[in-house]
């Protein structure tokens, strides 16, 4: 048999799997397919041979579980023609494997083929496929009297293929009460589906690839979809993913001089929270900077999770912010996430498609609020923000977050710590002074370049933030309401902006 080499791989038609394979299942090898039923094992199957067909690849499907109607039915459900697959439906022949089957299948030296299994090997002689896939093994572990027997069954099954040069894919429900680890020390890849558990919301689905002899891979869980059309599998954002070098010193201005005179710029690589309560002004902030950036001709993508587009198009317009325009020239992306649809890894996976195919240099995220809420069960939300926003600051993109603030008076209280993950830290507060409710914004940190650490009262009016001049005389800054001391002459007088439409 001719010596395989780890680096030969054979894609498996999907592209997110084939990410975390480095480059699809090793060529003639057999891997085992785990999952309970219903995690789209056959689906991964189907296109595993799909991609062969199109690759110009005989491809074989061996059923023993799902007849070839119900085969046809899921390929059709898929928009697929299975013209090129090979399918051998062995759940025609009623006692396909007879008792026979308690003795080693594949060994025609130790007794008899039965009649089954010579039908097997006829059509693997006749097919001669580079694909093969065994559908399932459930019904052989039940035939087998006693596990030795089965794994005696799986041991020859491997060494037969392997002597014909076939990549298989061994299918298994895990019907089993406990995990088979004797099959999965035979094969030489293993793949885990799963249900991951929800509380509210769709149906979430995630694989781990448990083991793949002698090559690399991305470890642990990745969401996929099943969806029509196939899978659709997303990989996680891992540390050395680089698709672009940056200029550390190149910065993205805002449109107004006053507010870049004191935020000083946000440079790209970097990642900057606008938190502070509803209505204060901080998606309006976030509209400035993609408009300011489409200016330069750069591309922007916003996430909303919060509004409308319709709400967001007919709120800038009032401030001279052409949202609308520039979203339908395609200058910008603007998606809105439905609640309860979503999971981190796709909303990771809908980014990186942005930044890598569009080369996408601003991505805002309104609101990390509605984020949280799309996904309430998860655990480790910090964590997968942070793997977002690394893999954003390697490829140069500047990134803003905006986090709503719990209550409109008194203590507010984030959903989220997520100050010590970005770069920059903005604060908008309301403030009470001469009776009337105004607006303040400072910045809390920034790491890159110089800014003001001082508060500037702003209107919000054409063209967005309208600036007044510092303001030092404040009691109560962190505490959710500051308090101004301070005297009348020093705030905005009523020609200096007007008030319109706030976020």
């Amino acid at each position: 048999m001719k010596k395989q080499s780890a680096s030969e791989r054979l894609s498996t038609g999907i592209i997110g799997l084939d990410h975390i394979l480095k480059g699809g299942f090793p060529k003639n090898r057999l891997h085992l397919i785990e999952g309970s039923p219903g995690t789209g094992k056959t689906t991964l199957g189907m296109m595993f041979l799909l991609e062969g067909v199109r690759r110009g690849e005989a491809a074989l499907y061996v059923t023993l579980s799902e007849s070839r109607e119900e085969l046809m039915s899921v390929a059709e459900s898929h928009g697929w023609s299975l013209d090129g697959i090979v399918i051998q439906d062995l759940t025609e022949s009623g006692d396909s494997l007879t008792d026979n089957s308690r003795y080693t299948v594949f060994h025609p030296s130790e007794v008899e083929l039965d009649e089954t299994t010579r039908m097997i090997l006829d059509e693997v002689e006749r097919v001669n496929p580079v694909r093969v896939v065994f559908d399932s093994l459930s019904e052989m572990r039940m035939l087998a009297s006693d596990p030795l027997r089965f794994r005696r069954q799986i041991l020859a099954l491997k060494q037969y293929f392997l002597t014909r040069n076939c990549t298989v894919l061994l299918l298994d429900d895990r019907t089993s009460k406990a995990p088979d680890r004797q099959l999965e020390s035979v094969a030489h890849g293993v793949l885990n589906l799963e249900y991951v558990p929800v509380e509210y919301g769709r149906q979430r689905h995630a694989i781990r690839v448990v083991k793949m002899r002698g090559v690399s891979f991305q470890s642990g869980l990745h969401d996929f979809n099943i969806e029509t059309g196939g899978m659709i599998v997303f990989p996680r954002l891992s540390p050395e993913r680089k698709v672009k070098t940056i200029s550390r010193e190149e910065t993205l201005g805002s449109g107004q001089p006053e507010l870049d005179k004191l935020m000083g710029g946000l440079h790209y690589g970097t990642s900057t929270i606008l938190i502070g309560p509803a209505g204060v002004g901080k998606s309006t902030l976030s509209m400035m900077y993609a408009c300011a950036a489409i200016e330069r001709g750069e591309r922007v993508a916003v996430y909303l999770f919060d509004e409308s587009p319709e709400t967001l198009f007919k709120r800038t317009s009032a401030l001279g912010l052409d949202i609308k325009r520039y979203h339908e020239e395609g200058k910008m992306m603007l998606r809105q996430i439905q609640l309860a649809e979503l999971t981190p890894g796709e909303l990771s996976y809908m980014v990186s498609r942005e930044v890598e195919d569009n080369d996408t240099r601003v991505v805002i995220i309104d609101s990390v609020n509605g984020y949280m809420m799309a996904t309430p069960q998860e655990r480790y939300l910090t964590m997968q923000f942070h793997e977002l926003l690394a893999y954003l600051n390697r490829n140069g993109v500047v990134s803003i977050l905006v986090v709503g603030q719990y209550g409109l008076i008194g203590s507010m209280v984030a959903p989220i710590d997520m100050s010590y993950l970005a770069d920059s830290v903005v604060i908008l507060r309301y403030f009470e002074a001469e009776g009337a409710v105004r607006q303040a914004i400072s910045i809390l940190k920034k790491r890159t370049g110089d800014h003001e650490r001082t508060i500037r009262e702003y209107r919000i009016g054409p063209g967005g933030l309208q600036l007044g001049r510092p303001l030092s005389e404040f009691r109560g800054v962190l505490t959710g309401v500051p308090v101004y001391r301070g005297s009348v002459a020093s705030l905005m007088g009523e020609d200096e902006g007007k008030n319109e439409e706030q976020q």
